[in-house]
């Protein structure tokens, strides 16, 4: 019984989301070009359920780029109105298009000349009459047993919230780097973390000239304890690393290791990463290349620093 009412629960609001699809046209459009041309923030506004979905499509648009808040039309009516200004623009969410309380803020946001935007589940109403674009999301029924509880209707105002916010974020540009920015910690953070946040730079940087003794640079390189070192040239740029790797092989050659340089036994052309670039890639790219760290460039050919995989192994859950 339980699982044949969830499976019909999952299937009503599955065909309400699919039935949206049909409907968008030049209006969603419009509502993208209102929304990321907003020179102040996107206020969204509603009561009840209705409410509960706009606090989910103001924290979207924030998180991706477009200054968001949400009022609550209750409030509004009793001073926060203050808070919507010219050139904001205003989302209103209702599933009767005539909930007394934001029917109430229309002289007001026509007053201050500001964009309406609608998400309706009745668009022939006083909602929909008042707005500059307004967004279909009726329902052919609620998942409720009784038709009563928002449920179908809910969901489906939450995807074309989500698909709104897309759309912009999309319109905007907004990029990775954008994302990085607005979320630096949790686990969107630790995912868009930088190479550059986690190297080691400074004495902690194993580095050796070309004309370095191995004896030196197994040295550095146990000192240093990334197995691993750079090998610099008398200008400082970077030509070549030697690994531990890099010593196993030397010695099944030739015994005499000790006595060579470190341009006699490093590997030409290291593999490194960008400062920049994200710490996802620099995993992948250990992974791809068998290798466990890398060196960074800098802007003069020389090396800024190094990351290890054991940086990366810490952030892993996130990864």
């Amino acid at each position: 019984m339980s699982l044949d009412l969830a499976r019909r629960v999952l299937a009503i609001e599955a065909r309400a989301i699919e039935n949206l699809i049909e409907r968008l046209d030049e209006r969603f459009s419009r509502a993208v070009d209102l929304v990321s041309q907003c020179a102040g923030r996107v206020v969204v506004t509603g009561m009840g359920k209705s409410g509960i979905i706009c606090r989910k499509i103001a924290a979207t648009l924030n998180s991706t780029g477009t200054p968001s808040v949400f009022l609550h039309p209750a409030e509004a009516l009793h001073g926060d109105l203050g808070m919507v200004v010219k050139g904001d623009v205003v989302i209103a969410v209702s599933n009767s298009g005539e909930t007394e309380e934001l029917v109430q803020l229309l002289e007001t946001l026509k007053r201050l000349s500001i964009p309406l935007v609608s998400l309706l589940g009745r668009t022939r109403s006083t909602l929909g009459d008042a707005s500059d674009v307004v967004l279909d999301v009726s329902v052919d029924e609620e998942a409720c047993p009784m038709g009563l509880a928002p449920t179908a209707s809910t969901t489906a105002l939450l995807a074309l919230g989500d698909a709104l916010a897309m759309a912009v974020l999309e319109k905007k540009g907004f990029t990775t780097e954008d994302f990085a920015v607005l979320h630096p910690r949790g686990q969107l953070g630790y995912k868009l973390q930088r190479v550059e946040n986690l190297m080691h730079k400074g004495d902690e940087l194993p580095a050796v000239r070309t004309d370095a003794l191995m004896r030196d640079v197994i040295y550095e390189m146990s000192r240093k304890g990334f197995g691993v070192t750079s090998v610099l040239n008398e200008s400082g740029r970077l030509v070549g690393v030697i690994s531990d790797g890099d010593l196993r092989r030397q010695l099944e050659k030739d015994e005499r290791i000790l006595a060579k340089t470190a341009g006699d036994c490093m590997t030409k052309n290291p593999v490194t990463i960008e400062r920049h670039e994200l710490a996802t890639r620099a995993l992948a790219l250990m992974e791809q290349r068998k290798i466990t760290s890398l060196l960074v460039p800098d802007e003069n050919g020389g090396v800024a620093g190094i990351i290890h995989l054991h940086d990366l192994w810490r952030l892993g859950q996130y990864f």
